[in-house]
C-alpha cells in the first residue's frame, strides 16, 4: 500500500522537473520552423532572402521581451519557436531586414547570441515591418516574423541586406 503514494510522488516530481526545465529554456532555443541560413560579409541578395508565413497566437512580448534594447516595442503574435535561425559567420557593421507581405500588418523580432533583442513594426507608411541596426556580432540569431493579429497566416519574403 505504501508503494502507491511513493510512486505517485516520484511521478509528480518527474513531471514538475520536466515542466521547470521547459520553462527555463531560453526563447529561441527551439528548432526553427522554416530553416537556417548562414551569411558572411559580401553575401549576394539571394543568400539573404527567406520566405515563410506568419502563424501562431503567442504574444511576441511573451517570447522575446516587451521592448528591445533601444526601447522599440516588440509587438504582434507568432509561434514560440523562431521562424528562422541565422548564423552570421563574421561581424557585420550594419544590416537591414525588410519584410514584404503585400502590405499586411507584420512585426519582426530578432534575438542575438548575446540575447540582445531587436524589434520592428511598420516601415514608414507601409504596414510591413523592418529593422535596420549596426554592430551585428558573429553568432546565431533567432528570427520571428509575426502578425499584429493572432493566428493570421500571411505569406512573406524577408530580405537581409548589408
Amino acid at each position: 500500500m505504501r508503494s502507491q503514494p511513493l510512486k505517485q510522488l516520484k511521478q509528480a516530481t518527474i513531471l514538475s522537473l520536466t515542466l521547470s526545465l521547459t520553462l527555463l529554456l531560453p526563447a529561441g532555443a527551439e528548432d526553427p520552423i522554416f530553416g537556417k541560413i548562414s551569411l558572411r560579409p559580401g553575401f549576394t541578395p539571394p543568400a539573404g532572402t527567406i520566405t515563410g508565413y506568419t502563424s501562431g497566437s503567442t504574444s511576441l512580448p511573451a517570447v522575446v521581451a516587451n521592448s528591445d534594447y533601444k526601447g522599440n516595442k516588440c509587438l504582434g503574435f507568432a509561434d514560440k519557436a523562431p521562424d528562422y535561425k541565422m548564423v552570421l559567420e563574421q561581424d557585420f557593421p550594419k544590416l537591414q531586414f525588410s519584410l514584404n507581405s503585400g502590405g499586411k500588418d507584420t512585426t519582426l523580432a530578432i534575438m542575438g547570441p548575446d540575447r540582445k533583442i531587436r524589434c520592428g513594426d511598420d516601415t514608414g507608411s507601409s504596414k510591413d515591418a523592418s529593422i535596420t541596426d549596426t554592430n551585428w556580432k558573429a553568432g546565431e540569431y533567432s528570427i520571428w516574423v509575426g502578425s499584429i493579429d493572432p493566428a493570421s497566416q500571411w505569406n512573406y519574403k524577408l530580405t537581409v541586406q548589408q
